[in-house]
């Protein structure tokens, strides 16, 4: 009898649980000053709504966990390539997203399984390397 493993979604704690993560990073990474040093990263922070930003995150994250969600935001590469998002931008997202899930005791094995799903996006948002 093979014994089935629950999805990354439901380790997570499903859709609550995931909303309430993101709505705690989106806060962060809006006011982060290593990312709104770049002025086409304040702009866009300016210029989209947090609970609209929240939403789609929160729909991405469903389905990249495995839930029942779709994302139905622009890709990636849509959304970032005016940004000009550099490596050391990247690098600061990757800690607030880490902040965010320490604040939320998030598992280690969850986190690796998280991170590893947002790293997948790195080469559509980044423009260059870290310094």
């Amino acid at each position: 009898m093979e014994v089935q493993l629950a999805s990354l979604y439901e380790r997570l704690g499903g859709i609550y649980s995931i909303a309430t993560v993101v709505d705690d990073f989106i806060d962060r990474i809006m006011v982060d000053d290593r990312l709104n040093v770049n002025p086409r990263v304040d702009e866009a922070h300016h210029r989209v709504l947090p609970p609209g930003f929240k939403y789609l995150v929160t729909e991405m994250v469903g389905e990249a966990a495995g839930g029942p969600q779709r994302y139905s935001g622009h890709t990636m590469e849509e959304t970032h390539r005016d940004l000009l998002i550099t490596g050391d931008e990247w690098e600061a997202f990757i800690d607030d997203l880490n902040q965010t899930l320490d604040k939320f005791g998030v598992a280690q094995q969850e986190r690796s399984e998280l991170l590893a799903i947002v790293e997948s996006t790195r080469d559509a948002i980044v423009v260059g390397p870290a310094s």
